[in-house]
């Protein structure tokens, strides 16, 4: 029966060789009519040109550091295949080639050529989208005209391709001119390939059918040969059926009989372990019951023990609660004591600190009393020596800029003479000479009448109560003619009566009026704001202040020059920028500073200035 078995098997296998022979062949067949030497070469072809058109395009930044030139393939397309292989043989700039492969555009990144075939549906305009700005050149296969960068095209054994140069040239890539020398140019050609190329697809479909008639008058041949060889294998099959079940049956009953014979033994044997487990605890519980014996002894003995030691316990708690007694007593004496000797200590402790502290403050008085006494005989003698010193230096520049006016005074009026009387005689250069001197000679003037000005400013120490509203009103009479010659606007709130010198007071509005006009734009309409508001300075004796402010839209002050520009003879210009001294902020702030008040200012280049002082209220 057994052979019999092995010979069903054997032709079993033979028929199922047989069929796989024939599905072979009907796979051939239905393969037969392609070309399969002319699509090795077009696949060949395709990664050529890729490889050609990465030669012939650059602009990719940093290439230079680049380890490699990177491809990637959109989708899963075996062009990966023939790209790979060609990088074996071909470098692209000197770079080893790495072929990427990516399934979906977001994907997409760190490559230097992106290759897709329309065949696998991927939106062009969804991938320009998404690699645009990333320096990704996109070479397409069978898109529509001018969608893509470069777009390849299949026309019969090979491609033609055509060039975006706009899209190109806007993603920064820069075209080799061999390249666009092959390409296609305009749409109308791009149309004739593809009807060029219908017409060889329609010749190709065409042969198809008629190959497709003969495979379909082959494949009833097959047909009916597989329906004889199915007939056959059911015959087999039902055969096999049957042994099948016959050598089930045989294997049951074998089955059944191990069955019983691995019972009979393992019930043997479980008996006879029986036996000695049953031997053993009897061992162990004899050993048990000797243990508890003996354990029950020693408990009896301790117990014993036990109550001699309770007993003796009980004799020492009642000692303890004795002494317990007697040490609560004891206690409450010492806490008692203790309490008295710390408030004693207290109260000793308080009067020794009060007298110290008394006698630290009273050593501490005499001696910070020693050294004011000391400090003020001092700042008196320093004051003494400075009035002293002012006066001296007072009294200097007024002689000084009094006694230098005569020889001034000499010196342009020998100018003035020499150039009535011989200016003809002096050439250009002369008399360029001359008005120089002259000019200096008026320039020096000036500065020792800013100087012997400044130097009689404070002197006058009587001060009365002055409107400010009525000294505003009188400036601006006198600056009419320089306020309607530039037009400037001024916005003045309602000014205070301060006790101080009328004519310093004036001077100072007057400088800061007078700058705030000048130190503008040209062409540019100065618009000045003056207000003022009480405070109190909370950093001195809580005194109160008039705060008053000039706020103009002028050129403004560098924060670099702001704590140069109230020294005497300072100037931020040049002469021809804007005319003056430097001497009218100086002036402002010695009349601010003898009133007892002070000067500052915010500024912003190019955006205004506001001035503020102070006037005791």
């Amino acid at each position: 029966m057994m052979n019999t078995y092995r010979k069903i098997f054997a032709i079993k296998n033979n028929l199922i060789l047989i069929i796989s022979l024939v599905i072979a062949s009907l796979f051939s067949l239905k393969c037969y009519g392609q070309d399969t030497s002319n699509e090795q070469v077009k696949r060949l072809q395709r990664a050529i040109f890729v490889f050609n058109f990465a030669q012939q395009v650059g602009g990719w930044p940093d290439f230079e550091t680049q380890e490699s030139f990177k491809i990637g393939v959109l989708g899963p397309d075996r062009t990966v295949l023939d790209l790979q292989a060609m990088a074996l043989k071909r470098k692209i700039y000197n770079k080893p080639v790495e072929i990427v492969r990516f399934h979906r555009v977001k994907e997409v990144k760190d490559v230097q050529l992106l290759y897709v075939n329309h065949k696998f549906n991927y939106g062009i305009h969804y991938i320009l989208g998404k690699i645009s700005g990333k320096n990704i050149l996109l070479v397409s296969e069978d898109y529509n005209f001018n969608s893509s960068m470069i777009n390849m095209v299949n026309v019969e054994d090979s491609f033609v391709y055509e060039i975006n140069s706009d899209r190109l040239k806007n993603e920064g890539f820069v075209i080799a001119p061999t390249l666009p020398r092959h390409a296609i140019s305009s749409a109308e050609k791009w149309k004739r390939l593809y009807r060029k190329t219908e017409r060889s697809l329609n010749l190709v479909q065409e042969t198809n059918q008629e190959q497709d008639s003969i495979i379909k008058d082959r494949d009833k041949e097959l047909q009916n040969q597989k329906d004889k060889i199915t007939n056959q294998l059911e015959k087999i099959g039902h055969q096999q059926k049957e042994i099948d079940h016959r050598e089930e049956e045989i294997s049951a009953k074998n089955r059944r009989i191990e069955s019983l014979y691995t019972k009979s033994q393992l019930q043997q044997k479980k008996f006879e372990e029986k036996i000695l487990i049953e031997q053993e605890l009897e061992k162990k519980i004899q050993e048990q019951v000797g243990y508890i014996k003996s354990q029950g002894e020693k408990i009896e003995n301790s117990n014993f023990e036990i109550d001699e030691q309770n007993k003796y316990l009980e004799e020492q708690r009642e000692k303890i609660i004795k002494q317990e007694e007697v040490l609560d007593q004891q206690a409450s004496e010492i806490s008692a004591q203790k309490k008295v000797n710390f408030l004693l200590i207290c109260l000793v402790m308080l009067f020794l600190g009060v007298a110290f502290f008394v006698y630290r403050g009273y050593l501490n008085k005499k001696k910070f009393n020693k050294e004011l006494q000391e400090k003020n005989l001092a700042i008196h003698e320093q004051s003494v020596q400075l009035e002293a010193k002012n006066k001296e230096l007072e009294q200097f520049a007024y002689i000084a800029s009094h006694d230098l006016q005569e020889p001034l005074n000499t010196i342009s009026s020998f100018i003035g003479l020499i150039s009535e009387d011989y200016g003809d005689s002096f050439d250009d250069v002369g008399k360029e000479s001359l008005a120089f001197i002259k000019d200096a000679s008026v320039r020096m003037k000036k500065l020792i009448d800013s100087l012997l000005e400044y130097s009689r400013l404070g002197r006058n120490k009587e001060y009365v109560e002055v409107d400010l509203n009525k000294v505003f009103g009188e400036l601006k009479k006198d600056l009419g003619t320089i306020i309607e010659k530039t037009g400037a606007r001024i916005d003045v709130g309602k000014l205070p009566r301060v006790k101080g010198s009328e004519i310093e007071l004036r001077l100072v509005l007057q400088n800061l009026i007078s700058n705030a006009i000048k130190f503008r734009e040209p062409n540019k309409v100065p618009e000045i704001e003056i207000s003022s508001v009480k405070v109190t300075d909370l950093s001195d004796d809580g005194s109160d202040f008039w705060k008053f402010s000039v706020k103009d839209n002028g050129i403004g002050i560098p924060e670099e020059h702001k704590d140069r520009i109230f020294a005497i003879f300072q100037r931020l210009h040049t002469r021809e920028e804007y005319k003056g001294t430097g001497i009218g902020l100086a002036h402002c702030k010695k009349i601010v500073e003898s009133h007892g008040g002070k000067i500052w200012l915010s500024s912003e280049k190019g955006k205004g200035s506001t001035f503020y002082f102070t006037i005791p209220g």
